[in-house]
């Protein structure tokens, strides 16, 4: 008699993360990853080798508040609570898994996400307590230039300048949907949202709109780094500990409802 093999139900997995200690999302050689550790602990409590696949990669020491991923299993009930609280008992304490929901067989974290939104964090105080997830800027930049510069950004969709180089991606278009600071006291908040994302993008673009806020550049100046399609061009890029991934939205359509 031959062996009967389980049908695999594809799951999505929704989780938070600190990157301070990890070498970013993706699995490296000699080096903790996130993806390492919910792979270890998922394989250990199903007794199945799971593979998850991120929504994307953050960089050594981004944060994300929000990521999603998806896995295989022969399982048919990982979508309960019991397993996240279990998940979450294996799991190192900058990993929080808040969820898990059956998907069609044919979805993907990465591919079928819709947009991505990202905040950077900025401190404008030394702040003992905030060292690891937001940047200590000591300057007060000019909110008000820093927005009228994001305007900027909704008329072009190729932003190569904001790009790292040497990057495998066939484009760097991407449409800006939603770009703002916002201040609350000493904390200076820079919201992006976005269809896609080019590596390092948010990084350089919020190190280049800080010299908009500085005075070491203008608006015209700023239009004409994102028309050059040059790296080199743009400001510096900032240090990933002030960045966090906040929300990815997918299609309803991909999530399998249960009657």
């Amino acid at each position: 008699m031959s062996k009967i093999v389980p049908l695999s139900q594809k799951y999505f997995i929704e989780l938070a993360y600190k990157g301070t200690k990890f070498h970013g999302w993706q699995f490296q050689p000699n080096a903790v990853s996130v993806q390492q550790c919910l792979e270890k602990a998922m394989s250990t409590i199903t007794r199945e080798s799971i593979t998850v696949t991120g929504a994307g990669r953050t960089d050594t020491g981004v944060h994300a508040s929000y990521f999603v991923a998806h896995f295989d299993s022969s399982l048919p009930n990982l979508d309960h609570p019991d397993f996240t609280h279990k998940l979450n008992s294996f799991l190192p304490e900058a990993i929080s898994i808040f969820g898990i929901s059956k998907v069609n067989s044919m979805a993907h974290a990465r591919f079928d996400a819709v947009s991505r939104t990202y905040q950077y964090h900025l401190n404008l105080r030394k702040d003992p307590f905030t060292v690891d997830t937001s940047w200590y800027f000591f300057r007060q930049p000019n909110v008000d230039k820093m927005n009228k510069a994001c305007q900027i950004l909704f008329e072009y969709i190729d932003f190569t300048s904001f790009s790292k180089l040497h990057t495998d991606v066939k484009t760097n278009n991407c449409k800006i949907l939603h770009a703002e600071w916002n201040q609350q006291g000493n904390n200076l908040i820079f919201t992006v949202k976005a269809d896609r994302f080019l590596r390092n993008m948010v990084r350089a673009m919020v190190g280049t709109l800080l010299e908009v806020g500085i005075g070491k550049m203008d608006l015209a100046d700023f239009r004409n780094v994102i028309e050059q399609k040059d790296r080199g061009a743009a400001g510096l890029s900032v240090p990933a500990h002030g960045l966090f991934l906040t929300n990815i939205e997918y299609p309803q359509n991909i999530f399998m409802r249960t009657v």
